[in-house]
């Protein structure tokens, strides 16, 4: 853009062309519920304002893949469900204000698994299932899915989504890209449609550390309408892009978290393990110490307090606030509506176990009180050991086995990131390590941190990243013959 070569109106464009012959055409990877109509026009108001002062901001004219269940004004947020069809709110979440701010353009909204259930796959009633562009009959994992499939295809240079166990972190790896789940209370949900406030965490989804860097950058900071952000409150926000250094893995001291994948009933594909043992193998020689004998002692969970909070508090709660505009104002007017038959099995098997159980207690209750103890007992422990073993970051593979088949998923598909991040509320990563199946189905590396040590692990990120340049764009999305360049 500064050598006259490229427009904003250009680079938008070439995106679209890409949505238009690979979302529902060609492989058809149905990762594209909405685009945005007004996108071009935006465009060329961007190259105006170029034109008149320079640089819109840090994010200018980057073209961004927003999740179906973040507001977005002008733009269907329905959660991926018919039962919130034609729900367009009139503000957009803070992300989404924050990456505008920032320049961005929110070229189109992605599919998602339905209500955010699922972190296996990406499948609901609104749009059907998402394919992943490395395999197409594979999954994309859930999740945020179609986010992933999306970035890692192309179809947008950034992504938003949302992880609550693993559903930025797992679609990342399927991918191939890089995930952030941040802090509890670094990044704003506000705006987001809630699966579990109390592990729901937004955040970017990217083709490098250096872009889920610059949007991270944009994105964090206290907001009033999360009081979860609160904890935010008086710290200085880092420059994140200080810690993009090629040699940041020299003296790192790396431990290995064996709890978090060598699990009982649960077994570690062969591939993989070939593939984190090299992982391992280039962090040492990048100038990382691997420290091989980690174990977190882990603290109980206090019995007889009852539920604290759950999907159906949540989603009441939010879906009360939003007035006429949202099709549904509860769980139950969900349950009662006609979309209910088009659900997913798996959707409608949850929905209606969520609907059914008793509402969860709110946050003052002794529930939530002891489930605020648990998370806190779990962070230190995982301090604990961090501190004890003095390293400054844990590793494990994000997945355990390799992408399942479309229509075949089990709960044996090997997802490693459920427990440690949500439980503490401390960072995680996850970097692309690699593939298997001779060379073809993505997997990626988790780091996880301790609270606030997000500069840390992108500094860890990089280096590994810069050393090893596993990313590479999937074969089924080739570059179009005309266009801007990927």
């Amino acid at each position: 853009m500064k050598a006259g070569t490229l427009t904003c109106h250009a680079l938008v464009d070439a995106y679209l062309a890409r949505i238009s012959a690979y979302d529902k055409t060609g492989p058809a990877l149905t990762a594209i519920v909405v685009t945005n109509p007004n996108a071009l026009a935006e465009a060329d108001a961007l190259d105006a304002r170029y034109r008149r002062s320079g640089l819109t901001g840090p994010l200018h004219c980057v073209p961004a893949i927003v999740k179906d269940n973040y507001e977005t004004i002008g733009l269907q947020s329905a959660d991926g469900s018919l039962a919130l069809k034609g729900f367009v709110s009139d503000k957009d979440a803070f992300l989404v204000k924050r990456i505008k701010a920032s320049g961005a353009i929110v070229l189109a909204k992605s599919n998602m698994a339905e209500f955010a259930f699922s972190p296996l796959e990406t499948v609901n009633s609104i749009l059907g299932t998402t394919k992943n562009p490395y395999a197409l009959d594979r999954v994309p994992a859930g999740s945020s899915g179609g986010t992933a499939a999306a970035v890692a295809a192309s179809f947008g240079l950034i992504g938003l989504g949302s992880d609550t166990g693993n559903s930025i972190r797992g679609p990342s790896s399927h991918n191939s890209l890089v995930g952030i789940r941040s802090t509890m209370g670094l990044t704003s949900r506000a705006g987001v449609i809630p699966l579990s406030y109390l592990a729901d965490i937004a955040g970017p989804m990217t083709r490098t550390v250096e872009d889920a860097t610059a949007v991270f950058q944009a994105i964090v900071g206290e907001d009033p309408e999360d009081p979860m952000t609160a904890r935010s409150h008086g710290r200085p926000v880092p420059t994140y892009a200080d810690a993009l250094k090629k040699d940041g893995l020299k003296g790192a001291r790396i431990g290995v978290l064996h709890q978090a994948y060598e699990r009982a009933n649960a077994t570690v594909d062969p591939d993989i393990v070939g593939v984190f043992a090299k992982a391992m193998a280039d962090l040492s020689a990048s100038g990382a110490v691997i420290v091989d004998d980690v174990k977190v002692e882990l603290p109980p969970r206090a019995q007889g307090a009852g539920s604290c909070r759950g999907f159906k508090y949540d989603i009441n709660d939010y879906l009360a606030t939003r007035g006429q505009k949202a099709p549904a104002h509860s769980l139950d007017e969900i349950m009662a509506s006609p979309a209910v038959a088009s659900f997913p099995a798996s959707v409608k098997q949850r929905a209606q176990q969520a609907a059914a159980a008793p509402l969860g207690q709110g946050p003052d209750s002794d529930a939530c009180k002891a489930d605020a103890a648990y998370r806190l007992a779990y962070g230190a422990a995982i301090t604990k050991t961090m501190d004890d073993l003095t390293l400054d970051a844990m590793i494990y593979p994000t997945w355990s086995q390799p992408p399942q088949l479309i229509g075949a998923t089990s709960q044996q598909a090997g997802d490693n990131s459920q427990t440690f991040s949500p439980s503490a509320g401390f960072p995680a990563i996850t970097v692309p390590m690699g593939y298997t199946r001779d060379n073809t189905l993505p997997i990626g590396m988790s780091l996880l941190g301790r609270a606030w040590s997000e500069s840390t692990l992108l500094r860890l990120a990089y280096a590994y990243e810069q050393a090893t340049h596993h990313r590479r764009a999937p074969q089924s999305t080739p570059p179009l013959a005309s266009g801007v360049k990927k």
